[in-house]
């Protein structure tokens, strides 16, 4: 498949606007995630992203409420958000990217990041990644520190962070690639939290950009009925004041409350989000957030869901797709895949996109928001 059109747009430098991506499916769902995600959804990817790649054309037609209907773009920056986008073939992802280069535009030195799990990187993805135009990587570390990696439910080992920082590396993403940490685990001590801070400093190279989070219980997972298991304030209180010393020392700035970079390496994406800038979400569960100029500002959101009328049928790579309007109060809010959504994700039928006319406010601010992606 051929890289994505980057060629930048011309004329005077662009107003700050994002696309958001979200990608839904993973290989383990850990227990305190409450974002849309699911599991053993392989013979659905393809189909996924083709919705993707509708919706975005539909952005880029100038449907009335969204981007290219207001006359926003070219993009600023993108993100690959999920779920773990990383378990997808390369040219999938970049088969949005291409539909948001053709679509939306992308400005010069736009900032394109993809979220990966360190088990799933290759050196072949981020050779694919980086000659279709990505410019940054966001490696979903949590800790350095084994016990606590499986007490948070995950998959890979310390080891395997190494190998993706040495492999980003060598894909040219050196500077270029963040490492998302979470602390307050059931059975982290204090000493663990400095190992995991310690480890990621000494990856090989180093990153520019790292993500703190305290774990978050939240309504609906498993971790909320195991009250055992659940992170204590004090401790996680103590442990965000030794990440600012920590990460201070090494020479990081502290630009938000859960995100240090060092110098010129902050995450232009997450930027729009904190400052209530505009941005596009595309896929299920993404939300998008534009500024009207009455100063008022409009949020709406997109979901799967089976096949209703009015229909507009959308023709992708020769495949015929559904692209629905619903209103809002047909849209069920909930952190947790609700049943409508499982039932839709489950159905062997062509997959169809909502693209919603209202509704379903994206939870600004919150560290790990699906909505909007991480840094």
């Amino acid at each position: 498949m051929p890289a994505a059109d980057v060629r930048p747009a011309q004329g005077r430098a662009p107003s700050p606007f994002g696309v958001y991506i979200h990608v839904p499916f993973c290989r383990h769902r850990c227990d305190y995630c409450a974002f849309a995600t699911w599991t053993g959804r392989e013979h659905l990817w393809e189909q996924y992203i083709a919705g993707c790649v509708t919706e975005v054309s539909r952005f880029g037609n100038g449907v009335p409420g969204t981007a290219s209907g207001v006359g926003r773009g070219p993009a600023t920056s993108v993100f690959f958000g999920g779920g773990t986008p990383s378990l997808l073939a390369p040219e999938l992802l970049l088969l949005v990217l291409e539909a948001v280069s053709d679509r939306v535009g992308l400005a010069a030195n736009a900032e394109v990041t993809v979220e990966c799990n360190p088990e799933t990187v290759t050196a072949e993805k981020l050779a694919a990644y980086r000659a279709g135009g990505v410019t940054r990587l966001s490696f979903g570390v949590q800790s350095m520190v084994p016990h606590v990696l499986k007490a948070l439910g995950r998959e890979h080992e310390p080891g395997a962070v190494r190998r993706a920082a040495y492999l980003a590396g060598e894909a040219g993403f050196a500077g270029a690639y963040n490492a998302d940490l979470i602390f307050g685990a059931a059975g982290e001590t204090m000493g663990d939290w400095e190992a995991s801070l310690e480890g990621v400093l000494a990856l090989d190279p180093p990153p520019a950009h790292v993500s703190a989070y305290a774990l978050t219980v939240e309504p609906g997972t498993p971790l909320a009925t195991q009250s055992d298991r659940h992170p204590s304030d004090d401790d996680q209180a103590n442990k965000y004041e030794v990440a600012c010393s920590w990460l201070g020392s090494a020479g990081f700035e502290w630009y938000e409350i859960s995100n240090w970079a060092q110098p010129g390496a902050r995450c232009t994406h997450n930027l729009l989000y904190w400052s209530q800038g505009e941005y596009l979400g595309v896929g299920c569960s993404a939300h998008s957030h534009l500024a009207l100029p009455d100063g008022s500002a409009r949020r709406w959101g997109s979901r799967w869901r089976r096949p209703a009328k009015p229909w507009t049928p959308t023709s992708v790579d020769g495949r015929r797709w559904l692209s629905v309007f619903v209103p809002q109060e047909e849209c069920l809010r909930a952190p947790y895949p609700t049943s409508s959504s499982k039932r839709a994700l489950r159905s062997s039928t062509k997959a169809t996109w909502v693209a919603l006319r209202k509704g379903g406010s994206a939870r600004a601010g919150r560290a790990r928001g699906q909505a909007t992606g991480r840094c």
